[in-house]
């Protein structure tokens, strides 16, 4: 049987022409200058708008709870927000509330606190009750109950949903935030008042940050402070696959190699055509895909005996499963649903030593494949041709390209990512606390005495784990189970 070659990858046609070392002069200069690319953009607009606005606080001096509203679920996959917002919340509180689910009894408010520290705020509504004007009243009663309770009083907020301006335009936040990871409009399902949502969420947002390149070049218009902060990584944890000692999980030892792998959500997204056509053509390959499947029917997924289903699968788990690849494949779908991706898996897949075959999406073809770190093909011929060259037909060795990957990898990280963030959310909370300081000054005797005696949000921090009013039914407890699956792009 063939081994696991975590480490092994055919040479890119460009390093084996004749003149190599002017080749790889030439390919390590345009890295360079493209992490430079990457790693910059925000860094020089912030140097632009220093000259503008007071000095930012630290993340650590920044003193307010974070309350961010999301139309995905904390323990669904395991993606942006978490890496974000984990961060986040080893600074401040950081309540993470999810849209309602509707089920029998009354409603509730239910609270949970997960092991990165995030407390997860999940509205539980009755059955049947659609009006939308009427759900949106009773969560903006348990919101307002949750921040009495809780004490949240120095607050910023973080949008991934613009529906949620429907229960929260009455918040005063010292800064809001909206995270644009995706083109949500684009995606099946979307609600018909999104776009519309959107517009007045650009206008209340003093932030608006974006999931990647393309994202942030469709959107820098409609704001004056559009950042990109495209996917980054956790790169000590997906290193963990290069490690040839590391145990392949039980539910995968039984694949025959070469295996090429995918981890993600199956979706709308996910190139069905493409897979079938591949597993087709090369019924010697298998193919592992790994993750949940949703919004598509599963009936529709091809069925062949060289392609395996694992479902999804922890983020803990992620690197066991990846050391037992030959090649990572990112297999989605050219269409409006992915034009504007910037796909998490990219880095983490390199990190792990794995060459990788993509679709020309857009975020990976920039940098990555102008880079020469990830290979580009589109139909199943260049996918096989592409795939075989770096190690599906034959295990080989490509120390050159490992070493270029690495020092593309070592100028990003979640944490860089996020203090750049905080950094940004400093800058105008800071500001913000000065116009109310001038605006408290003029009447301070009426405000001095409603301020007195309210704890800082890191003194409340403490207390976050104390129960909420049972007239919502709510309940706070510690749970240490960690989430499911892994990026959902």
């Amino acid at each position: 049987m063939r081994e696991t070659m975590s480490r092994n990858h055919k040479k890119y046609n460009s390093l084996e022409l004749a003149g190599e070392n002017a080749t790889q002069k030439s390919v390590g200069s345009k890295l360079k200058d493209e992490v430079s690319n990457v790693i910059s953009l925000q860094t020089r607009v912030n140097v632009a708008r220093a000259t503008q606005t007071s000095s930012a606080k630290s993340p650590e001096n920044f003193e307010a709870d974070l309350v961010c509203l999301s139309h995905l679920r904390w323990d669904f996959v395991y993606q942006r927000p978490q890496h974000l917002l984990g961060r986040c919340a080893k600074q401040r509180r950081v309540f993470f509330v999810e849209e309602p689910i509707f089920g029998e009894g009354p409603s509730r408010l239910d609270v949970s606190q997960r092991e990165e520290g995030v407390y997860v705020v999940v509205p539980h509504l009755p059955e049947g009750l659609s009006n939308e004007g009427a759900v949106e009243a009773i969560q903006r009663a348990m919101l307002d109950r949750l921040f009495a309770e809780q004490q949240i009083r120095d607050y910023v907020l973080w949008y991934y949903t613009p529906m949620a301006l429907g229960w929260t335009r009455h918040l005063k936040p010292l800064a809001t935030v909206y995270d644009c990871m995706d083109e949500l409009s684009a995606f099946r399902n979307a609600p018909r008042a999104l776009r519309e949502r959107e517009a007045e969420l650009f206008e209340r947002a003093d932030l608006v940050f974006t999931g990647g390149q393309s994202l942030y070049e469709a959107k820098r218009g409609q704001h004056r402070n559009v950042y990109a902060f495209p996917s980054s990584i956790d790169r000590a944890h997906f290193a963990q696959a290069r490690d040839k000692r590391m145990e392949d999980p039980a539910d995968q030892a039984h694949i025959p190699h070469p295996r090429m792998g995918f981890f993600g959500v199956v979706d709308e997204r996910f190139d069905i055509e493409l897979l079938d056509g591949i597993s087709a053509a090369r019924p010697d390959w298998h193919f592992v895909i790994i993750g949940p499947v949703v919004k598509i029917n599963e009936a529709d997924l091809p069925r062949r005996a060289n392609i395996h289903y694992l479902g999804g699968k922890s983020y803990k788990e992620l690197p066991a499963y990846l050391a037992g690849w030959d090649v990572a494949a990112l297999l989605f779908a050219r269409n409006e649903s992915t034009r504007f991706i910037s796909p998490t898996k990219t880095p983490e897949y390199l990190a792990a030593g794995k060459p990788v075959v993509s679709t020309s999406i857009r975020d990976v073809v920039r940098p990555y494949g102008k880079l020469e770190l990830v290979r580009i093909a589109d139909d199943a011929a260049d996918f096989i041709k592409a795939a075989a060259e770096i190690g599906m037909d034959e295990p080989s060795e490509n120390p050159v390209w490992l070493a270029r990957v690495d020092e593309f990898l070592a100028k990003i990280s979640w944490d860089r990512t996020w203090g750049e963030m905080a950094e940004l959310i400093g800058e105008v909370a800071a500001s913000r606390r000065a116009s109310i300081a001038a605006v408290a000054q003029q009447s301070r005797p009426q405000v001095a005495a409603k301020s007195n005696g309210v704890a800082p949000p890191t003194a409340r921090a403490a207390a976050a784990g104390s129960s909420i009013s049972s007239s919502i039914s709510s309940s706070i407890s510690s749970s240490s189970s960690s989430s499911s699956a892994t990026a959902a792009d």
